[in-house]
């Protein structure tokens, strides 16, 4: 008969055997796998050639006369001849605007914001060196 006073053994050999064997498996197979982050990445068409965007040159010069793609106005009227000019333009055209380092910074910033109130937000200011 059983004894209800006597504990049973417990016999844990055979749980350590597995947690073991599966330990192993684990430290075998953890550095082949690799994480992947899926990400979309833009398509490219074969057929279609790379355009050149035509840029925007300003120069600003030392006595205050502004130089756009190589016709000269006066930093006075600038605003509006701007707006004449862009009339045309593409909004995406990207402009680079260059000034003499001696300008004061108000002229540069209202050449600036002549070429962001005409609808042009691709403005780079441009440094030597």
């Amino acid at each position: 008969m059983y004894d209800y006073n006597q504990k049973p053994d417990l016999n844990i050999t055979p749980l350590v055997d597995v947690m073991l064997v599966l330990l192993a498996i684990l430290m075998v197979t953890a550095p082949v796998i690799e994480f992947e982050e899926n990400i979309n990445l833009p398509r490219g068409s074969k057929s279609k050639q790379v355009q050149v965007n035509k840029k925007i040159d300003i120069f600003i010069t030392e006595d205050r006369i502004i130089t756009l793609n190589k016709v000269k106005y006066k930093l006075e009227n600038f605003a509006d001849s701007f707006v004449l000019f862009a009339k045309d333009k593409n909004r995406d055209t990207p402009i680079h605007l260059r000034a003499e380092k001696t300008l004061v910074y108000d002229d540069i910033i209202y050449v600036l914001k002549s070429v962001k109130e005409a609808g042009f937000f691709k403005v780079s200011l441009i440094t030597d060196g």
